[in-house]
C-alpha cells in the first residue's frame, strides 16, 4: 500500500477492524509517518441504478456517501456513522440479487435510516429527493416526521 502523502510503499498497519461487510485497517507510513485509513471489502457485483429519466448508470458508492454526508453536515453524527449508514444501503441493494434497482429505492432506504439517526439530516437528504416545490412541501414533511413512527407489524416490541 502507498502512502497518499509521499508515495512511499513502506506502510505499516497499525490497526485493524471488521466491520459488517469490510475490514477498516489504520497504516502508518514508515518514512513521513503519515497515517491513513484503508478499507477491504469483497468486490461483488453491484446493481445498475434506474434514475427517474429512465437511464442506467453504474451503483456508485462514493454519491451515496457524498450525499448523505452533505445531509449531515454540522450534525454530531461521525463520520463513522455515516460510513455505516452507506454500508447498510449497500448490503440492502446487494442482497436483492436484482441487477437493476431504481433510484426511488435507494432514496426511500437512505430516508428512513437518516430519520431514526437525526431528523434534520433526514429533511436536509428528503428537500433534494423529494424535490420540495415550495415550503409547503417542506413543511409538510416537517409534520409528516412529528409522528411518531409505528413499528411494523414484524417488528418484536420492545419491553423495557
Amino acid at each position: 500500500m502507498r502512502c497518499p502523502s509521499c508515495s512511499s510503499g513502506r506502510t505499516r498497519v497499525v490497526d485493524s477492524r471488521e466491520t459488517a461487510d469490510s475490514v477498516r485497517r489504520r497504516r502508518r507510513c514508515e518514512d513521513c509517518d503519515h497515517r491513513f485509513t484503508t478499507y477491504e471489502r469483497v468486490e461483488t457485483t453491484r446493481p445498475l441504478v434506474v434514475k427517474r429519466d429512465g437511464t442506467r448508470e453504474e451503483w456508485n458508492r462514493l454519491k451515496l456517501l457524498e450525499g448523505v454526508r452533505l445531509a449531515c453536515t454540522k450534525r454530531p453524527i461521525s463520520s463513522a456513522r455515516v460510513e455505516e449508514l452507506v454500508d447498510e444501503v449497500e448490503a440492502q441493494l446487494a442482497g436483492t440479487g436484482r441487477p437493476e434497482v431504481p433510484s426511488s429505492e435507494i432514496g426511500q432506504a437512505v430516508m428512513r435510516r437518516l430519520r431514526l439517526l437525526d431528523e434534520v439530516a433526514y429533511i436536509r437528504f428528503a428537500s433534494v429527493y423529494l424535490r420540495f416545490r415550495d415550503v409547503d412541501g417542506f413543511i409538510e414533511e416537517v409534520e409528516r416526521i412529528r409522528t411518531p413512527v409505528r413499528p411494523s407489524e414484524d417488528q418484536i416490541p420492545l419491553n423495557l
